[in-house]
């Protein structure tokens, strides 16, 4: 062993260590991986940022503008309209349209978009139908990861591929967009099939919050979308007050939304605990009819017939209600929101939080968040939409559907006229992949489908950093010979294996590390490592970073993917139950992976 191989292996486990136990964000990690590796001499400058002009990295962020092209136009809300109608109201169908469904368009669009487009749909339907939604939700979110095994571009890890199937300096011939579709369908097939087969012993169906969901909770039991109430503070009211001496909230369980300084001649729609109300201010606020009674009573205060100095600004049409879901690696997790100055931030109020099996309506802001905590919010919904097109990770998941949002019906003929020709591109005259999907995403830019500032908002950055600071990792990796040298010593432990069984080896090492690092750090750390092992076994090298490209989306057994994430609370999901059921799927996956690469694909 060089010393080389010695200070890329520290440098490996020192990036799996921030990956497992996350004291930065992963694409903190990206941008270290940049700087540090140059710096230490494993790569050369050039080779550090060669990952910013990268194939994948190019297409992901083209994959991504188009898809949120097509959500703009409500082409996936016309997808998902008919499929309600044709539900009925048989389980079986139900799951096989829905889950179906969602696989198809993840192939396309990233999985968390697909999943989070049929989750109010999926909720909707369990409720008509009197089913228990958790019997829906997690048959769709299993089926959007494995639809991006579909296509080339379905999931990041696949996207990669290409980039990384490097050995000794050499490229090896690139994967087409759709090489590995039959092994999705097949996969695709046999989730829904699972689930409709042995649904109703693996899936839980307890009543509470799993079966109303937490959006039903959540309003139900503060009984606050329709009800603003104004207030006006009357001259008779006394001294001014600040709101965090008044104590509305602990005291009344009322949220006040907004404030009209008469002195000031001013309005804020996120009141601060500093800010006073003195009299012949107007407050707007938010809570049940008869706590809202109870205060004004207290305080002499005069509830408005209905909204007048708010009648503009906080009509249905403009602000509202919205139930968000802490995501995974969001920023919030582990903080307070009075720490992040979380109305500051993101422009809106707080009125409940939903964490374990309880409800808080005060002292939201001095609880500690944790990833699936769900926050009912209100503002407006220009605000609302801005932090859901954050760039990923998002802070907060959306699981309602929001209001407000313009759309722009009359483009959906172009939007999908731009993907046509993207796809188009890439069958028939095979351009590059970030070349062809670069055109349909600046068709939709040109052609006024989306605006450049949206399509901006739309990338997911931090996704774009990790991959961009990965890859020159993976280039190191190759570069000074440690790919070959575990390869070597793993199949030193191996013997002689056949090519099946050392793919095998592959899906259960790319499965192991999924779980436990992001699914593109896995497919950057594991591509290099498994091609050397396939071509020191005599076997096929493409076919071995294939394996590892699709078994970065066998994650089921544990809610750390983001489409488990967000379908984890509305569901009424334990850890438990991912385990129960992603513990078949996963040897399901990997034993159906394998069986299409033996029979059809010459392995």
């Amino acid at each position: 062993m060089t010393p080389e191989m010695v200070l890329t292996m520290i440098v490996l486990v020192f990036v799996i260590t921030l990956f497992v136990f996350e004291w930065v964000r992963v694409d903190v990690v990206g941008i270290l991986m940049m700087v540090l590796l140059p710096l230490i001499g494993l790569i050369s400058p050039k080779e550090a940022f060669v990952g910013l002009s990268s194939n994948a990295v190019v297409s992901i962020m083209a994959v991504i503008i188009i898809g949120a092209g097509l959500d703009k136009t409500g082409v996936m809300n016309q997808v998902a309209r008919p499929l309600i109608k044709l539900a009925g109201k048989s389980e079986s169908r139900i799951i096989t349209l829905i889950a179906g469904t969602v696989g198809v368009i993840s192939s396309m669009l990233q999985n968390i978009g697909a999943a989070a487009l049929f989750l109010p749909a999926a909720q909707r339907i369990a409720k008509r139908v009197g089913l228990p939604v958790s019997r829906i939700l997690m048959p769709m979110g299993f089926c959007a990861i494995i639809g991006g095994t579909l296509t080339l571009v379905g999931a990041s890890p696949t996207i990669l591929l290409n980039d990384l199937m490097t050995i000794g300096g050499e490229r090896l011939e690139p994967f087409g967009l759709f090489t590995q579709t039959p092994i999705g369908i097949c996969l695709l097939v046999t989730a829904i099939l699972y689930f409709v087969i042995f649904g109703r012993f693996i899936l839980p169906s307890a009543g509470g919050e799993s079966d109303k969901g937490v959006t039903s909770d959540l309003i139900e039991a503060y009984r606050a979308l329709e009800n603003i109430y104004e207030i006006d503070i009357p001259g008779a009211a006394g001294e001014p007050k600040r709101l965090d001496a008044l104590d509305i909230q602990s005291k009344f369980l009322v949220t006040v939304v907004a404030i009209s300084f008469s002195a000031k001649k001013e309005k804020t729609f996120v009141p601060r605990s500093t800010d006073q109300i003195s009299p012949g201010d107007d407050i707007a606020v938010v809570g049940r009819r008869r706590n809202v009674e109870k205060m004004a009573e207290e305080l002499g205060w005069q509830i408005k017939p209905a909204l007048e100095v708010f009648a503009e600004t906080l009509a249905r049409t403009n602000a509202g209600m919205a139930e968000t879901i802490v995501s995974p690696r969001s920023e919030l997790i582990g903080k307070t929101m009075s720490e992040i100055d979380f109305k500051e931030l993101f422009g809106v109020n707080p009125v409940a939080l939903f964490k374990g099996n309880r409800i808080y309506y005060s002292g939201l802001t001095h609880i500690r968040l944790q990833m699936g905590d769900t926050l009912l919010l209100q503002g407006p919904w220009e605000r609302f939409h801005i932090l859901k097109n954050y760039p990923q990770p998002r802070a907060l998941t959306f699981s309602t559907p929001l209001e407000g949002e313009i759309l722009r019906p009359q483009k959906s003929k172009l939007a999908v006229f731009w993907l046509a020709v993207a796809l188009f591109q890439v069958i028939f005259i095979k351009m590059q992949l970030s070349v062809a999907l670069m055109s349909g995403a600046l068709g939709m830019i040109i052609t006024g489908v989306l605006k450049i500032d949206e399509a901006y908002r739309a990338v997911d950055w931090m996704t774009v950093f990790l991959l961009a600071g990965l890859i020159p990792l993976g280039i190191a990796f190759e570069k000074t010979g440690t790919a070959a040298f575990i390869a070597e010593r793993v199949l030193g432990l191996l013997g002689e294996p056949s090519p099946i069984v050392l793919l095998a080896v592959v899906g259960l090492m790319t499965s192991f590390f999924t779980l436990v690092i992001s699914n593109v750090g896995a497919t950057v750390l594991l591509v290099p490592l498994c091609m050397n092992m396939a071509l020191m076994a005599g076997g096929d090298p493409r076919m071995a970073a294939l394996v590892v490209g699709l078994s970065a989306s066998n994650t089921f057994v544990l809610p750390t993917h983001q489409v488990n994430a967000l379908i984890m609370r509305p569901g009424g999901y334990r850890t438990v139950d991912y385990a129960k059921a992603g513990a078949i799927m996963t040897v399901l996956f990997l034993t159906v992976e394998l069986s299409v690469l033996y029979f059809f694909y010459g392995v």
